[in-house]
């Protein structure tokens, strides 16, 4: 790295005398501390917070802890007037669940399941004669499932593929089905079933999850208000290889039968089966109380307060679970780690305002729900933004920085820094100077990339605002064996760690914050210059 052309250029870019401005943020960085580290996390991850699930009771608790912190920190509840910003979401529930054959009901989590996602308005009832099997449901330049078969009104039914996959393989097994969705949509299909070897030999875990109905919780975004509205769904149903079987028996066939042909000739083996096959679920859709909880400090400059710098975390986990006997997901990592730096963050920009020393751009310091539901709270955000997109500078996301992993444990001074360089070269050389200035800690940049497979560019809330072309820097400490488990405990976190990794955050802020100008968008989304 060449060090003094770096800090020439970004002396010039922030336009103000570094070391008048070194001895201010400090002196106000010494507010944040492991003492009060653990303070907040020690109630945020305890086990009367229950996992803090979003639409849970624990996630409420929670919301209200982050709210009172602000409050008494003097910062403002800038959704007129309030700290939360309510979002518009639902429960998703199937009440009721039937499949016949022939006239013969089937049992629900032994037999099939109806996918509560596939679900839209009330519900679905239908009653048909034909079954057409297509294979893998397979479509491309030379080989064709469907080809021949009449697909309107019609129930079709394909195979999973349930070889061993990597999270990269799932995520394209995941955008081929929702291809074939689409496509038996387009053709006026009246269900899909889905031949899934996992209920053969169904296990508690998934039991649980579909035993009482429950899909993924509805958020009503635009998105999802255009689904509805072009009608992109289609019941579907997991089906067990012996219901299959029951329906294939009509034709002389089985599952064993059909697979051993399609991989021994290559061949589709598709056909059409005359059969009576039901099927009908009740939908019921309930609102849940969810928010994003804010909290506003507006900058001393009258000019550059009118642009806001956004500090995020997100303060849900994944709630309770219903095997062992440690039933809670405390999250204490994930994410209390990152929401406590950011009610750290707030008390420190806090107490330099009241000094008279406060930022010269506003600053938003919010803790988002619905993370761990598919970035909900922070989608929610971007879609209903509270302050101008436009007059958003940057997203810092602080999501896990209380851990170490097993590549680090002989060198635990780092942090991986995920997009920093993503749309803003500008944002990029400000992080790694405020790192070199104040901390001087490892900025581990190997997932700092759209190809990495683990894909955790995408996969935190920085990604709502980065698709907005905002600049983003993610502050991630990466996964540890008790990643999404209930051993993410607070006796496991390392506080002095989590204390720096919070300081570097702070001290990024505070130069973005009082910069001269903006961090520049000189980068497309895909990666590519803006000329």
């Amino acid at each position: 790295m060449k060090k003094p052309l770096i800090y020439a250029s970004l002396v010039l870019f922030m336009g103000f005398s570094a070391c008048a401005q070194n001895k201010t943020a400090v002196k106000y960085s010494q507010t944040i501390t492991k003492e009060k580290s653990y303070q907040h996390l020690s109630v945020l991850a305890s086990d009367e917070y229950e996992g803090r699930e979003t639409g849970k009771k624990g996630a409420w608790m929670a919301a209200e802890y982050i709210k009172k912190q602000f409050k008494n920190l003097g910062l403002k509840g800038p959704v007129n007037g309030s700290y939360f910003q309510p979002i518009d979401m639902a429960t998703n529930t199937l009440v009721q669940s039937i499949v016949t054959i022939n006239g013969t009901p089937k049992e629900l989590l032994k037999d099939f399941i109806i996918i509560p996602s596939s679900v839209t308005g009330e519900g679905f009832t239908f009653n048909n004669k034909e079954v057409v099997f297509a294979g893998y449901g397979i479509t491309k330049e030379g080989y064709d499932d469907f080809a021949g078969q009449n697909l309107q009104n019609k129930v079709v039914m394909i195979l999973k593929d349930n070889s061993p996959a990597d999270r990269t393989e799932m995520r394209k097994r995941m955008q081929q089905q929702q291809a074939k969705i689409e496509f038996l949509i387009k053709n006026q299909a009246v269900a899909l079933l889905i031949v899934d070897p996992d209920l053969d030999n169904i296990s508690e875990a998934m039991k649980a999850r579909y035993n009482n109905g429950e899909g993924p919780l509805v958020m009503k975004t635009k998105a999802y208000l255009e689904n509805l509205k072009n009608k992109k769904s289609l019941p579907t149903i997991s089906i067990s290889t012996e219901t299959a079987n029951e329906i294939l028996k009509q034709s002389k066939n089985n599952i064993a039968g059909l697979q051993k042909q399609l991989t021994e000739t290559k061949k589709p083996a598709s056909k059409a089966i005359d059969i009576a096959f039901c099927a009908s679920a009740i939908r019921k859709e309930e609102p849940l109380r969810a928010e994003n909880v804010l909290g506003f400090l507006e900058g001393s400059d009258p000019i550059l307060k009118k642009e806001v710098l956004v500090i995020t975390a997100h303060y849900d986990h994944i709630g309770l679970t219903t095997s062992g006997t440690d039933k809670v997901n405390n999250g204490a990592d994930d994410d209390g780690s990152g929401t406590t730096g950011v009610i750290m963050l707030a008390e420190a920009f806090s107490k330099a305002k009241k000094a008279g020393k406060g930022p010269k751009r506003s600053i938003l310091f919010m803790t988002v729900v619905g993370e761990e539901k598919g970035l909900l709270g922070s989608e929610w955000y971007s879609e209903n933004p509270v302050f101008p997109l436009e007059n958003t500078i940057t997203n810092l996301n602080i999501d896990m920085i209380g851990r170490v992993d097993a590549a680090h444990e002989k060198n635990p001074d780092y942090i991986y820094i995920i997009g920093s360089d993503m749309l803003s070269s500008d944002l990029n050389k400000l992080g790694i100077k405020a790192n070199t200035d104040y901390i001087k800690m490892d900025l581990d940049m190997r997932y700092n990339n759209r190809t990495d497979p683990n894909r955790f560019y995408y996969r935190s809330d920085h990604y709502n605002f980065a698709k907005h072309n905002i600049p983003v820097i993610f502050y991630f400490n990466g996964v540890h064996p008790e990643y999404h488990q209930p051993g993410d405990e607070i006796d496991k976190i390392d506080f002095p760690m989590m204390t720096r990794r919070a300081k570097l955050v702070y001290f990024t802020a505070w130069e973005l914050a009082n910069a001269a100008k903006r961090p520049v968008v000189d980068k497309k989304e895909d990666g590519s210059p803006i000329n």
